[in-house]
C-alpha cells in the first residue's frame, strides 16, 4: 500500500467544547505551566511525571479557552477556466461559434492562526494556493474578507490580515527552539470541516526532514491527531504560545496515522515579521555557499562519533561565505552554539537570524576545530528588469528575465542558477499556448544557446517557421519541435 504525505486542506465550517470543572487550584496549575519538580544543579526545572490522582485528573481546558478563539477557519475560492471539448478545432473554430464556457468555482479549506491582535493570520500557502478571494472564519461566528500580505511556497506558509474595530483574540508565537522530544502539545483546527477540534499527543522528534512537504525541511512532528482541513492550524505549547503551524501528515490512507508535521513558529515569526514590514516574499539569507550531508562514511573519514553537520561543497567568489574564510571541505557543526545536524537545519538556523547580522560558525578543518563568523546578506538581485517578448514568435507573450540569486530564491531555482528564466505568461498567448510556464529556463532557441535575454529577444525575432526549442523544467531538459 502506498505511503504519503498529504498536505492538510478540505472544505466546510466550524463548532467545538472543551471539558470543564476541575478545582481552580488545578487549573491555574496547568494553565501555562509543567508540572514541575525540584531545580536541578544547572537551575534547570527538571519535568517528573505525574504521580497522584489528582494530577491525573488535570484538564487542558484552561490552555484551550485561552488559545482556541484565535485559531480560525480559512476558505479559499478561486475560478478555473473551463475550456469546450472544441476549443483550437479549426474546423470547428471556423464554421462554427465555439461557446465560452462558465469559469467553475474551485474552494479549499484549511484553519489558520490570528498571532496580533490587529488582524494577522498565518495560515499554510497550500490552503490559499491560486486563490481570488480568501474569507476567514472566527471561532465565535464572525466572517472577514482577508487580504493576503505575503505567501512563500516554498516555505508553504501564508500571512493575511483583516481588519476589525476592536482588538481581536491572538495567541503568541512561542520559542520552538525550546522544544524536547515528549513535551505535551494541543493541535487545534478545523478537521474534515467538522468544526473547531483540539487534539492532544507529545512532539514525536524534532528537526524531521521529510521531503516532497516545502523546500525547507526542518519540521517539528507529532502524534497528536491532524487531518485534512488541520493545515495552518496551531501546535500549542502547555505555555499557551503557538510552538508550530501545523502542515502535513505521513499517511497510508488520508487520515491521521500519529506522523504529524508542523513548521516551527521560530521560522514562522520571521515571516509575520516580513509581511509587517510590507514584504509580499521572505527573503532567505544569502551566504553564497553550498553544502552536503554527512554519510556515515564521511562522518567515520572525519572522526566524528556520529554522522552530523553541513558538509562545504562548494563557496560562490566574493560571497560572504568567501569573505569569511570558509572553505570546501569545511564541516559546519553548529550555528550560534546550537548544533548543526543536516544542510537543511543550517538553512533553518541562518533563516531565523535577521538579514545584516552575523552569524558564529563552529566549523572543522582538519581536524581542527575553528570558530568563523559570517555575514548574514540578502542574496544579490539582477542587473535587468523583466522583459516581455512581443511579435510573432512562439515565445510572445512570455515575460522573461535574467536569473540572479535572489531571482532564483523567489521561483524556487538552485541559488547559483544561470541564464534566462519565464517568470510570467500571458493567458491566450503563443507562448502560453505552446505550454511555456512560469519557472522555465529557456536554454537553446533554433540551435542558439541563451545566456541572457538579449540574445534570447534576437533569437525569438528570427521569424522562423518551424521553432526547434529547449527549456529546462523541474531539473529535467524538454525539447519541442513545432511550425509556427
Amino acid at each position: 500500500m502506498r505511503i504519503g504525505f498529504l498536505l492538510l486542506a478540505v472544505a466546510t465550517p466550524a463548532t467545538g467544547h472543551a471539558q470543564d470543572g476541575i478545582a481552580d487550584a488545578l487549573g491555574e496549575l496547568l494553565r501555562g505551566s509543567r508540572v514541575e519538580g525540584p531545580a536541578g544543579a544547572n537551575g534547570e526545572t527538571v519535568r517528573r511525571v505525574p504521580f497522584s490522582q489528582a494530577e491525573m485528573q488535570l484538564s487542558f481546558a484552561p490552555l484551550i479557552r485561552e488559545t482556541a478563539p484565535a485559531v480560525v477557519n480559512v476558505y479559499a475560492s478561486s475560478h478555473v477556466e473551463v475550456r469546450s471539448p472544441f476549443a483550437g478545432d479549426p474546423f470547428f473554430e471556423r464554421f462554427f461559434d465555439v461557446p465560452r464556457m462558465p469559469p467553475r468555482v474551485q474552494s479549499s479549506l484549511g484553519s489558520g492562526v490570528i498571532v496580533d491582535e490587529d488582524g494577522i493570520i498565518v495560515t499554510n500557502y497550500h490552503v490559499i494556493r491560486g486563490a481570488d478571494e480568501v474569507k476567514v472564519a472566527l471561532a465565535d461566528g464572525r466572517e472577514f474578507e482577508s487580504e493576503v500580505l505575503l505567501k512563500d511556497e516554498g516555505l508553504d506558509l501564508a500571512v493575511l490580515r483583516i481588519s476589525n474595530d476592536a482588538p481581536l483574540p491572538a495567541v503568541r508565537l512561542g520559542d520552538s527552539e525550546a522544544l524536547e522530544v515528549g513535551d505535551l502539545v494541543l493541535a487545534i483546527g478545523n478537521p474534515f470541516g467538522v468544526g473547531q477540534t483540539t487534539t492532544s499527543g507529545i512532539v514525536s522528534a524534532l528537526a524531521r526532514t521529510p521531503s516532497g512537504i516545502t523546500d525547507f525541511g526542518f519540521f517539528i512532528q507529532t502524534d497528536a491527531a491532524i487531518n485534512p482541513g488541520n493545515s495552518g492550524g496551531a501546535l500549542v505549547g502547555m505555555d499557551g504560545s503557538v510552538v508550530g503551524i501545523n502542515t502535513a501528515i505521513f499517511s497510508r490512507s488520508g487520515g491521521s496515522n500519529g506522523i504529524g508535521f508542523a513548521i516551527p513558529a521560530n521560522i514562522v515569526r520571521v515571516v509575520v515579521e516580513a509581511a509587517q514590514r510590507g514584504e509580499d516574499f521572505f527573503e532567505r539569507p544569502y551566504i553564497g555557499a553550498s553544502f552536503d550531508a554527512v554519510t556515515a562514511r564521511i562522518g567515520d573519514a572525519l572522526g566524528l562519533d556520529r554522522p552530523m553537520g553541513a558538509l562545504v561543497v562548494d563557496v560562490v567568489e566574493n560571497s560572504p561565505a568567501d569573505r569569511a574564510g570558509l572553505r570546501s571541505g569545511d564541516l559546519v557543526l553548529e550555528v550560534g552554539g546550537k548544533p548543526v545536524e543536516h544542510p537543511e537545519g543550517l538553512e533553518y538556523r541562518l533563516a531565523t537570524m535577521p538579514l545584516g547580522s552575523r552569524a558564529k560558525l563552529s566549523v572543522l578543518r582538519e581536524d581542527r576545530r575553528m570558530e568563523i563568523e559570517i555575514s548574514i546578506e540578502r542574496a544579490p538581485g539582477g542587473t535587468t528588469k523583466p522583459t516581455t517578448i512581443k511579435g510573432n514568435s512562439p515565445f510572445a507573450g512570455a515575460t522573461v528575465q535574467d536569473i540572479s540569486p535572489r531571482l532564483a530564491q523567489r521561483m524556487r531555482l538552485p541559488v547559483d542558477q544561470k541564464g534566462v528564466v519565464v517568470t510570467q505568461v500571458q493567458r491566450g498567448a503563443p507562448a502560453s499556448r505552446v505550454g511555456l510556464r512560469a519557472g522555465d529556463i529557456v536554454r537553446e532557441i533554433n540551435g542558439t544557446k541563451i545566456s541572457d535575454v538579449t540574445t534570447l529577444q534576437v533569437a525569438a525575432s528570427s521569424g522562423a517557421r518551424w521553432w526547434q526549442f529547449t527549456i529546462e523544467r523541474d531539473g529535467r531538459m524538454m525539447r519541442q519541435v513545432i511550425r509556427y
